[in-house]
């Protein structure tokens, strides 16, 4: 049996993480290489995965940086075949990119905004997750984790398009699991409201919401995240597949 140490490292291991230039994507990036694992960081903004890369250099892992939206096919073909040109294998995949633009009434969503959410939030994650979750199926296995919302099980009048597209993301996690299974574990990780660059557009009254909401009330501090993420990126979770785990202060629904 392994050690606990054992059991949560990511020692040779390779990671992928989109949106893994800020919030939570940079906390389970920073994370990842403590516990062993090079890095891959992708977003739209190239600069941003930079500065993340040399903080991940700076703990003593290798770091690479990609440009990608992440909601384009075409640009997810080309990244996945720019990291097969370099790279034997990816070991961990972390769908993290996602956005939730801000609108009046319903009547206001547009047919570009839905697009744009859905094509980020839902059907980016899918078409990489198909890439890459083929690959480690032929080959060593790996780990998927999806990173979803509460909003998909509980949304706000706010964020609808972006409620319906997380909600999916959680039906594509199990469904992903049965196609990619045994080899390929995916797991999805939905997040409560957390402290991180969106919340500075909080008000008091949004504050005041955690706090009624959720058991542990307060919204999460973005560390918070990591336990869940090496859990279901190491060998502790080989047992845990096509789950949906929240991580949300014990949010009521």
């Amino acid at each position: 049996m392994k050690s606990v140490e054992e059991l949560y490292s990511l020692e040779g291991k390779l990671a992928l993480i989109t949106g893994g230039s800020r919030g939570l994507g940079r906390e389970m990036a920073l994370a990842f290489a403590k516990a062993g694992a090079d890095i891959i960081i992708v977003s739209r903004k190239l600069d941003s995965c930079e500065e993340v890369a040399k903080e991940v250099e700076a703990l003593g892992r290798k770091a690479y940086s990609y440009a990608c939206h992440l909601g384009r096919w075409d640009q997810i073909n080309e990244l996945v075949e720019g990291i097969d040109n370099k790279f034997d294998k990816v070991d961990i995949l972390v769908n993290n990119a996602g956005m939730s633009p801000l609108y009046e009434s319903l009547t206001d969503v547009n047919e570009k905004m839905w697009d744009s959410v859905l094509s980020l939030n839902l059907k980016g994650p899918f078409r990489l997750s198909a890439l890459i979750g083929e690959r480690m199926s032929e080959g060593n296995g790996g780990s998927i984790i999806n990173v979803s919302s509460i909003a998909a099980v509980r949304p706000s009048t706010t964020e609808i398009p972006y409620a319906a597209a997380k909600a999916g993301l959680n039906i594509l996690t199990v469904g992903l699991a049965a196609t990619y299974g045994p080899k390929v574990r995916v797991n999805c990780i939905m997040p409560g409201p957390f402290l991180t660059d969106i919340s500075k557009a909080w008000d008091e009254d949004m504050m005041a919401t955690f706090k009624k909401d959720a058991y542990l009330e307060r919204a999460g501090k973005p560390h918070e995240i990591i336990g869940a993420a090496l859990y279901l990126a190491s060998d502790a979770s080989s047992y845990t597949t096509g789950s949906v785990l929240p991580v949300d202060g014990g949010y009521k629904l």
